[in-house]
């Protein structure tokens, strides 16, 4: 780990972005890397883009690196009372690549960020021009019928969910992320501080209730997100944490049969649900033979 929680913060940026102040940080606005490959990391649940921070270092030579904070999480705007969707989330990527200028890009996303994605992706297919090289997906519940969340996000996202936030701490968190990183790349202590930084910043504990209800969303618009990953114009890759207990192998197994084989599929055997921390060299050097393939196909 190169950069704490709040080394990050100070790395990344404060821009309005529909309605609110979005954090995001962009490698590119410290040097000139317009003539590098951009890739833009969309993270996930219940942290932030502070999770691409150690397989940030390993490829801020080769590519422009864009990240943000979707809205609730991390260092961005967390309004509460509120009703987050995915596609407001969609609107506020779309809206940092618009104001960033960024054109034909990459995509990598984990989690949370993988429904994201696949908004943004039924969007790109819609498209005459898109914008989009590629698609790489890291554990996440691409398909509501596969995915196995732990008891604590069933309880978050029930009427008890309110309630449940104010007991949630720092102990309970680190058991939670321990069930679902592989048995022998636990999270050290000051990833669990990190994470419990970001997700308290600016009173953010209490948007995680409503944060989750992503989880109702990816059953009610299933037709149109897997759709989305069945009808894709660009390759998708899939980088795949294969012990992880919510979207782990059993998850890939299930992309096979709904949409095919990826352009690429690599399957991490002793690796949870963030391979971008467990196994963060394995991950980018897998991310990097996809795009190879990619750009060589």
């Amino acid at each position: 780990m190169i950069y704490t929680a709040r080394q990050w913060k100070l790395a990344g940026y404060s821009i309005r972005l529909c309605g609110h102040n979005i954090f995001y940080v962009d490698n590119g606005t410290q040097k000139d890397k317009s003539h590098l490959p951009c890739v833009l990391l969309l993270h996930g649940y219940p942290t932030s883009s502070w999770d691409w921070e150690q397989i940030w270092h390993l490829m801020d030579h080769e590519f422009r690196l864009v990240t943000l904070d979707l809205l609730g999480f991390g260092f961005s705007d967390k309004p509460y009372p509120y009703q987050y969707t995915i596609a407001e989330q969609a609107n506020i990527v779309e809206a940092l690549v618009k104001k960033l200028g960024l054109k034909n890009f990459h995509v990598m996303a984990h989690d949370y960020g993988d429904t994201v994605a696949q908004e943004l992706l039924a969007r790109q297919n819609e498209l005459d021009q898109i914008e989009w090289q590629s698609l790489c997906l890291l554990n996440g519940g691409l398909f509501p019928e596969t995915h196995r969340p732990k008891l604590i996000q069933r309880l978050l996202a029930s009427p008890l969910g309110g309630h449940l936030t104010k007991l949630i701490n720092k102990n309970s968190l680190k058991k939670n992320m321990a069930d679902i990183f592989g048995p022998s790349t636990q999270p050290q202590e000051e990833l669990i501080e990190g994470f419990w930084e970001v997700i308290n910043f600016n009173n953010g504990r209490r948007t995680l209730h409503k944060l989750i209800d992503y989880m109702g969303e990816r059953r009610q618009h299933r037709e149109r997100w897997v759709g989305a990953l069945q009808n894709s114009k660009v390759p998708i890759g899939l980088i795949n944490g294969a012990v992880d207990p919510i979207s782990g192998a059993h998850m890939v197994k299930r992309y096979k049969e709904v949409v095919g084989a990826p352009l690429m599929l690599i399957s991490l055997s002793k690796t949870g649900h963030y391979p971008q921390l467990e196994s963060t060299k394995e991950t980018a050097t897998a991310y990097k033979q996809f795009l190879d393939a990619v750009t060589s196909g």
